[in-house]
């Protein structure tokens, strides 16, 4: 385990970084509470991608994409679950970018189980960015590119282009 300066961790508990999460270098710290369980009494689906987003933004704000002039919309998104997670609990997520396009990024994210001490699911989003109007793609700026491979290469991270 390591520990990462291009970390974002809110509460993490003791800074822990499990091995698998290693190679991301935005990390989302994010309890589980009692009211997302389903029928099953296990994490409802649908909170998975509301953790999703809430990592996603510590991470684009950790690259300077999220100031409130950018806009981005959610083109794509899906989760796989490997194990069912349980209240109480606390889910670490890491975030990094899988493929960088011109106009969108592909996010992915591994999500970390501190009852478990285990990954519990990983996802994937596809992010596009807009212009003012949200009408136009908008190229990424040569300054945005550059401090995301910068936040990446941190933790040996090199993602598609």
């Amino acid at each position: 385990m390591q520990n990462i300066s291009a970390t974002i961790a809110t509460n993490a508990p003791d800074l822990f970084i499990p091995k698998v999460l290693e190679g991301y270098p935005v990390l989302h710290n994010q309890p589980v509470q009692w009211g997302e369980m389903d029928a099953f009494n296990h994490l409802n689906n649908v909170v998975y991608y509301r953790y999703a987003e809430s990592a996603r933004i510590a991470y684009l704000q950790a690259v300077g994409m999220f100031d409130g002039n950018m806009v981005t919309v959610l083109a794509q998104s899906s989760c796989q679950y490997l194990r069912p997670v349980f209240y109480p609990d606390t889910l670490l997520l890491g975030v990094r970018c899988q493929r960088l396009g011109n106009t969108s990024i592909v996010i992915e994210y591994g999500y970390y189980s501190y009852e478990q001490q285990a990954l519990v699911a990983t996802a994937e989003a596809v992010i596009v960015r807009l212009d003012s109007t949200g009408k136009t793609k908008l190229p990424w700026t040569q300054k945005e590119r550059d401090r995301l491979m910068l936040l990446e290469s941190e933790v040996g991270h090199i993602p598609k282009v």
